[in-house]
């Protein structure tokens, strides 16, 4: 049993030892492949990385190839777009030499852009084999251009007169004319080219220097100014009156059919270039189109301005309408273009500056004017300066709106100094809304007027206390003015404006009274009674007369004779030198009164104050003691009714 267990073991020892033997030699056989395997992979990689090193080179020659076989492929594809130019030049030539009449405007521009796109490839190229043929295409380019801005010329100046007739327009009511639509195309296309081509080849230069601009700005420019020349002249030659001292009229100068006139021409210009250009050149080339207009127009205002200068108190109105006018062309023009504003304003500045400065040179003359009379009438009569400076004031209120402007501009007394009349803010034109006239305008104005009245008044009292020294005629003289002035104001459209401000005005007229009422008091004094008895008044046992008293009875009915009774032979003496002193100085009162030449308000006003003055006191004194010569008419000449008579004629 112990043997076979023995055996057994052996055996599976065996067994073991064969499966060890087995597996080592499995092991060895995959350690040998392994190092095979490792081999093979060493040699492949050796073989590869030969293979790189070939090939590496072998590709980059291939790519350069391909490179140099696209740029062949396209040198030959643009040798061949070259060709094309060069094979159909004699096409385009052809196309060319016919012009854009005979060719047809349409394909005429095709066939010039053809060219240009041509001409740019051929440079672009820089083959020294197509220099030929790129100053052939150069030349017929230039050709192509020319005929183009020749055709536009043509159609152009066959569709522009040489000039038309305003008038007939403005008093037909009628639209100025315009180019006719199918011409809009045409012109409208040709400028197209040509301007982009001039944007190109300037590199953005300005619009107006574009060929086509250029030749369109001098037909239409001289239209414009053949059209407009005549109305120029009549606007100087309307202005220059022929009685030189007549104040000017709204209206009378042609000025404003003349800028009627421009707008118009101005607008349906503007019309045609609309049609014509494009947004950006619509400015520039209208600017350009109506600038000798323009410096016409600046002439003009300026020969205007000289003469309104010498003769400035007559025409400084037509300074005040022309600057309504232009600054009215000047705001529509502005509203429908955007344009010209500046250039107007530029014209119109020497007018302006002109109605700014009349305003203190008015006030100064009128001063001048009245420190410079070397008499005054001896008759108080007024002087013509006074209904003068009235009747300028009452033109004034005709040229409210432009005035109105230039006050603003001034401000409130600006006038009163020269220096600030010339000053302002320069070329500016005034806006429509400066032409309302609110309530600033007005009560400007309105100061305005009260300054020149009161400079006036104050001149004329200056004048009068050295020329006429005797009070009642200076009385006379200033009441005769204050009631010119007055009379001015109340007939006129200066009563709304100045009917708060006449305060002044019957200061004046106070004065005057007072001045002329001085002789009333010398012949008032002499009918003041001071009478002096000898005897007392006192009581018991006294019988003389008492002081006279002013009445007798209860009734109140005055006693003549019963109070001269009780006057003193001197007193009665005294009564009757006072009677013929009153009548001898209220018959010169009369005489010189009726004498005076007095405005008929002044006559009534002075008529009444001498009445009120004098009458009450006169019947006072005539009822105490008009029985001193007995009815004789000695030294009484007036009783009350006769003297009332004598009243009346002084009305």
């Amino acid at each position: 049993m112990a043997v076979g267990a023995v055996n057994g073991r052996h055996a599976a020892d065996e067994e073991a030892r064969a499966e060890v033997d087995v597996l080592n030699s499995r092991l060895e056989k995959t350690t040998q492949l392994t190092k095979k395997i490792q081999a093979c992979l060493g040699r492949l990689e050796s073989t590869g990385k030969s293979v790189r090193d070939v090939a590496g080179p072998l590709n980059g020659e291939t790519k350069k190839l391909q490179i140099l076989g696209n740029n062949i492929e396209a040198v030959l594809a643009a040798i061949e777009r070259l060709r094309q130019p060069a094979d159909s030049k004699n096409d385009e030539e052809q196309i060319i030499r016919m012009g854009p009449d005979k060719a047809g405007l349409p394909n005429y521009l095709a066939s010039i852009k053809r060219l240009n796109r041509a001409l740019a490839e051929m440079k672009a190229s820089n083959l020294r084999a197509t220099q030929q043929t790129v100053a052939e295409l150069e030349r017929l380019i230039k050709l192509g251009n020319t005929q183009l801005e020749s055709s536009f010329d043509k159609l152009l100046r066959n569709e522009t007169p040489r000039a038309i007739e305003p008038l007939h327009f403005l008093t037909k009511n009628k639209p100025f004319p315009v180019l006719s639509q199918d011409k809009f195309a045409r012109l409208g296309l040709m400028n197209s080219y040509v301007a982009s081509v001039h944007r190109q080849s300037s590199g953005g230069g300005a619009p107006q220097d574009s060929p086509i601009a250029k030749i369109y700005i001098e037909i239409r420019s001289q239209y414009l100014a053949s059209s407009l020349v005549n109305l120029a002249t009549a606007s100087t030659s309307t202005a220059k009156k022929k009685n030189a001292d007549a104040i000017y009229r709204a209206g009378t100068s042609g000025i404003g059919t003349y800028a009627q006139a421009m707008e118009g021409l101005f607008l349906a210009e503007y019309e045609n270039i609309c049609n014509i250009f494009t947004r950006e050149d619509w400015g520039p080339v209208f600017e350009a189109t109506c600038q000798p207009s323009l410096v016409e127009l600046g002439r003009t205002l300026r020969e205007l301005n000289g003469h309104i200068k010498s003769h400035m108190s007559t025409d400084c109105y037509l300074a005040y309408e022309i600057v309504e006018i232009i600054s009215g062309l000047s705001n529509n023009l502005e509203r429908r273009t955007g344009e010209l504003k500046s250039s107007l304003a530029a014209s119109l500045k020497p007018v302006r500056e002109t109605a700014k400065s009349s305003l203190s040179e008015l006030l100064e003359e009128t001063k001048k004017r009245v420190h410079s009379l070397q008499t005054l009438p001896s008759d108080g009569a007024p002087v013509p300066i006074v209904s003068e400076t009235m009747q300028r004031l009452q033109t004034m209120v005709e040229f409210l709106r432009p005035i109105s402007s230039i006050m603003i501009s001034l401000g409130d007394g600006g006038w009163k100094s020269a220096a600030a009349s010339r000053g302002g803010v320069g070329d500016a034109i005034p806006s429509l809304a400066s032409f309302d006239i609110g309530a600033d305008g007005k009560e400007i104005f309105a100061h305005y007027c009260t300054d020149t009245i009161e400079a006036l008044m104050m001149a004329l009292d200056s004048r009068a206390r050295l020329l006429l020294q005797k009070k009642p005629v200076m009385g006379v003289f200033l009441a005769n003015s204050v009631a010119i002035i007055d009379r001015a104001i109340q007939t006129s459209e200066l009563a709304p404006l100045l009917e708060s401000r006449l305060a002044a005005l019957e200061t004046w007229r106070k004065k005057a009274t007072s001045l002329y009422t001085e002789t009333c008091k010398d012949v008032s004094v002499h009918l003041f009674d001071v009478i002096h008895t000898s005897r007392g008044m006192g009581g018991g046992g006294g019988g003389g007369g008492g002081r006279p008293t002013s009445g007798q009875g209860g009734a109140g009915v005055v006693d003549s004779a019963s109070i001269l009774k009780g006057l003193s032979s001197k007193d009665k003496e005294n009564i009757k030198g006072k009677f013929a002193a009153f009548n001898a100085s209220f018959d010169d009162m009369v005489l010189r009164h009726k004498a005076y030449t007095m405005e008929r308000e002044v006559r009534q006003l002075f008529a009444k104050d001498m009445q009120n003055m004098i009458e009450p006191l006169y019947n006072r004194f005539w009822d105490r003691y008009h029985e001193v010569d007995k009815g004789k008419g000695k030294y009484v000449k007036y009783d009350k009714s006769a003297i009332a008579a004598v009243f009346l004629t002084l009305y």
